[in-house]
């Protein structure tokens, strides 16, 4: 089976929140659909996403991707481009002028486990048992308000771990949310924290004793410093007790590989590249680090974690995607559950392509809003928070 054609769907809309960390923030989905087609036109899917800026005009996205990547894919079996191990030199250790290397990855793996008749899941050696999801909310720049209604709904579908956006200037206003948290969740959920690298090493021990000072155990602390401080992540690692690092989400492959020699995280955090973390997972594997599940596309990152051994959980972050496929993948009591069909089991919607298809830029006033989230759609009143509370 060999890739004969591809096709490209631009589609551009509106976020129900504003979600971001202590960096960036972005109220709209701007993510194009990457098909690659087989001779007896299967179909392998793949998304491409820009997370800040529009992508461009789906004409443009798609001269891009024939002059970059078509090349080594036309003709091509996916399983020899899933496989394959090549060295860039010079000129060509670069990134493609659009982000198409991780839907490439995902639309070929998706191919590949479809001609051997197998969930991607089982193609890659997982087996068929659930994998705890947390709840994430992206949430750094909501109200307070929403910042609880959003996690007192998690805690009602039965999530039973939580992350938060941390790294504000003022300690206070991060110690306050995670009491805002507390008061709407289990007292027994893990608490986890992102800084998104606003802190120091020196600054971050201070930050963990104050909050355990506020009455708060955090279960792991995310990427508080910068990437490649291996010394100062290492230094953290040996001096947070029971506080876990986890880190290795801004690092590309190479870097995650550095990461661990220098022994400097407790966790390695990945993300959706498939063909790059099952080689990372596997180094993780081979040190006995655990790995976790960074946000990944409408979560096809569960056909990785059910594959990789050590994995511990895997990020849901309520983001407005489910509408685009035909069915997601299932989440029930705080666990996510793998895909039987061939495939990593995302099919494009017919009717999201319909409705939501923008082959021009539009502009954010313009934007189509997205349907209701199947998780949040039902925010609990004012009414029902204080009762929580109490």
């Amino acid at each position: 089976m060999t890739i004969a054609d591809y096709r490209i769907t631009r589609f551009q809309f509106a976020r129900d929140r504003t979600i971001g960390d202590s960096q960036v923030k972005t109220d709209q989905v701007n993510v194009a659909a990457l098909e690659l087609i087989s001779k007896d036109q299967l179909v392998g899917l793949g998304f491409i996403q820009s997370l800040f800026t529009p992508l461009p005009d789906e004409s443009e996205i798609e001269r891009i991707f024939l002059e970059e990547a078509w090349p080594s894919l036309e003709g091509k079996e996916p399983g020899m481009l899933a496989h394959r191990i090549s060295r860039p030199r010079g000129g060509n250790i670069r990134r493609m002028s659009l982000p198409f290397e991780e839907a490439i990855q995902q639309a070929v793996w998706d191919l590949f486990a479809k001609s051997c008749g197998l969930p991607l899941w089982q193609l890659l050696g997982g087996t068929a048992k659930p994998v705890p999801a947390y709840a994430s909310g992206l949430d750094f720049h909501l109200s307070d308000t929403d910042f609880q209604g959003l996690f007192a709904r998690a805690s009602e579908l039965g999530f039973k771990a939580f992350k938060i956006k941390v790294g504000h200037p003022e300690l206070e206003r991060d110690i306050h949310r995670l009491n805002l948290l507390k008061r709407v969740i289990d007292p027994q959920a893990k608490i986890m924290i992102d800084a998104n690298e606003a802190w120091s090493a020196k600054q971050t021990i201070h930050c963990i004793e104050q909050m355990r000072k506020a009455g708060h155990d955090i279960y792991w602390v995310e990427d508080p410093i910068l990437r490649d401080d291996f010394a100062g992540l290492k230094l953290l690692r040996d001096t947070l007790g029971p506080t876990l690092v986890n880190s290795g989400e801004y690092l590309d492959a190479h870097g995650k590989r550095l990461l661990l020699d220098a022994e400097a995280t407790d966790m390695l955090n990945v993300h959706g590249q498939i063909t790059d973390v099952m080689r990372v997972g596997w180094l993780a594997a081979d040190r006995g680090i655990p790995v976790t599940l960074g946000n990944t596309f409408l979560e096809v990152g569960v056909n990785l974690a059910l594959a990789i051994p050590e994995v511990s959980w895997l990020e849901y972050s309520f983001q407005n995607f489910e509408h685009l496929v035909e069915e997601p993948y299932l989440i029930k009591d705080g666990m996510i559950h793998g895909c039987k069909a061939a495939g990593h089991g995302l099919v494009l919607s017919e009717s999201a392509r319909a409705r939501y298809h923008c082959q021009q830029i539009v502009d954010r006033a313009d934007l189509p809003a997205a349907p209701a989230q199947r998780y949040i759609s039902q925010r609990p009143t004012r009414d029902q928070l204080l009762q929580s509370a109490r």
